[in-house]
């Protein structure tokens, strides 16, 4: 094997965090993975990993032969990908990290659509409950709600997006009346328990500006980590949902949900495409975060009162 190719061996193992993993991906046994481990180390002269039963750690040099070693790689796939650019098609690998619901329900369809028409393009979607770190596991570009702290990761908005309070008629029909967000606290509220910590406070803004924001800390008897599941109870007259704009829309226009205080505005919830910083991004990523802009204003129409 050569230096390049025990490079993307050991990148693959890191990101892979497991022995196990990496053999399964690679489509060889463990004990071939093992040993080429072995046989790297040997080469460097040095340990580049702990190895337990279930995971793999790196050691200070496998940590620097990582790093560098990543670099290396990533200089020669900018430079594959500027010379492939003269082609005509896309080609290479993007591997994307999303979120469940909105990977499902968006993402999915439209790596789909892209790869039909780049048929030499390599997309694989991985959908998580919570946001994954794009340089520990080897992601091309994420799609996040909120721009990333980190200033190494360059953020593109793809969708603006708000929370919006709503509850079915049924529900609403034996409901008290509400005539501000702070009456929330004597309703049954619909929770969702993904990736954000205060996931029972609701935050909201007065639209014309006369009224302070208002954060209600809300309660109820139900409750999922899967926007799906808890849509499906507030379809059901279960209680009010605070959910984001692009997966209720259709529910509002049907009239299965019914919008609520249309004075008052929920918490942005704008989705971005991200992705790490590098002096020459590749163009299979660049494209393809265009191309998410400009289908999503397709999929979902414009929020009112949202640019």
């Amino acid at each position: 094997m050569s230096p390049l190719d025990d490079l993307a061996f050991f990148r693959q193992l890191a990101q892979s965090d497991s022995l196990t993993v990496t053999a399964r991906e690679l489509g060889v046994s463990l004990s071939t993975v093992s040993k080429r481990l072995q046989q790297l180390e040997a080469r460097l002269g040095v340990a580049l990993a702990h190895r337990t039963t279930r995971r793999l750690t790196l050691t200070d040099e496998g940590e620097l032969y990582l790093a560098r070693g990543a670099a290396i790689l990533d200089e020669l796939g900018e430079l594959e990908e500027q010379l492939a650019s003269h082609q005509a098609d896309l080609q290479g690998r993007l591997r994307i990290n999303a979120t469940f619901g909105f990977g499902r329900h968006h993402i999915a369809p439209l790596l789909s659509q892209f790869c039909t028409r780049h048929p030499a393009l390599e997309g694989l979607l991985e959908l998580t409950n919570y946001p994954v770190s794009l340089n520990d596991h080897g992601f091309d570009l994420g799609i996040r709600v909120g721009e990333p702290p980190d200033s190494r990761l360059i953020a593109r908005r793809i969708l603006p997006n708000r929370r919006v309070l709503c509850a079915a008629a049924g529900y609403l029909e034996q409901a008290e009346p509400l005539k501000e967000p702070l009456d929330l606290t004597r309703h049954r509220c619909l929770l969702i328990r993904e990736n954000e910590v205060d996931y029972a406070v609701w935050r909201f803004e007065h639209r014309a500006g006369q009224q302070k924001a208002q954060s209600v800390k809300v309660s109820g008897g139900l409750a999922s980590n899967d926007g799906d599941v808890v849509k499906r109870m507030a379809l059901d007259g279960h209680g009010v949902l605070y959910r984001s704009w692009w997966h209720v829309h259709e529910d509002l226009a049907r009239g299965d949900l019914i919008e609520l205080l249309p004075q008052w505005q929920g918490s942005r919830a704008d989705f971005y495409a991200v992705f790490p910083y590098r002096r020459h991004t590749p163009q299979r990523i660049r494209t393809f975060v265009e191309f998410l802009a400009t289908a999503m204003q397709g999929r979902v129409p414009a929020q009112p009162g949202v640019a």
